[in-house]
C-alpha cells in the first residue's frame, strides 16, 4: 500500500482557491483615435445672400433643391462623414413659423436625447439673432441652429454624421464640429 502525502495536495487546493478569488472585469470598448486638423477658416461669399467663414478642411456642396424650400448648401467633411446642412429662406411675414419650426425640428430629437441646451446668439452690429441648439444623446443631429435678421433673412442649420448615432464615440468629433458651426454664426453676415 502505497502512502500520499497530504501536504503537496494540501498545497494545491490552497493554490487553487487563492488563484480564483480575483473577479474577472471585461475592458470598456475602445474607439479608434481620430486625429483632427489645425482650426482655419475661408470666407464664404458668393451669390447667395448671406457670407461666412467656414474651415479649410470642409468644402461646399449645392445640395438639390426642394420646390419652394428656399436654397440648401453644405460644408460637407467627407473625410469624417460629416454635415452641416444648411438651408435659406426669405422672410415674407412668417418669421415666428419659421423660428418654430426649427424649435420643433430640434425637439424632435427629444426621444433619444439626455438633454437639449439652447444658446442664445446676438449681433446687433450685423442684425444677427438666433438660437444654437446643443443636443445632448444618441441622436441623428447634435447641433441645430438657426440665424435671421428679424425683417428679411433666415438660415437654419444642422450638423450630421453618416454613421449610427453613438454619444461616447462621436463625443470628439461633435466637439470639434460644434467649434465650427459656433465659429460660422460668428462670423455669419448678411448681403
Amino acid at each position: 500500500m502505497r502512502i500520499i502525502s497530504v501536504k503537496p495536495i494540501l498545497f494545491l487546493l490552497l493554490f487553487a482557491a487563492l488563484a480564483c478569488t480575483e473577479n474577472s472585469v471585461p475592458k470598456p470598448r475602445g474607439y479608434f483615435r481620430i486625429s483632427f486638423p489645425a482650426k482655419h477658416y475661408r470666407l464664404f461669399d458668393t451669390i447667395y445672400p448671406f457670407a461666412f467663414e467656414y474651415p479649410v478642411y470642409g468644402k461646399i456642396v449645392k445640395e438639390e433643391k426642394l420646390q419652394d424650400e428656399g436654397e440648401w448648401i453644405s460644408v460637407s467633411f467627407p473625410a469624417y462623414k460629416a454635415k452641416i446642412h444648411l438651408s435659406y429662406k426669405d422672410i415674407s411675414g412668417n418669421l415666428s413659423q419659421l423660428t418654430e419650426d426649427a424649435r420643433n425640428l430640434a425637439y424632435k430629437h427629444t426621444y433619444k436625447a439626455d438633454a437639449i441646451d439652447e444658446q442664445v446668439f446676438t449681433n446687433p452690429q450685423k442684425k444677427v439673432y438666433g438660437i444654437l441648439y446643443d443636443i445632448k444623446g444618441n441622436s441623428a443631429s447634435s447641433v441645430q441652429f438657426y440665424v435671421t435678421d428679424s425683417s428679411r433673412h433666415y438660415l437654419r442649420g444642422a450638423l450630421y454624421f453618416r454613421c449610427q448615432p453613438n454619444k461616447d464615440s462621436l463625443a470628439p468629433a461633435i466637439d470639434f464640429f460644434k467649434a465650427d458651426v459656433i465659429h460660422l454664426i460668428e462670423t455669419l453676415g448678411w448681403k
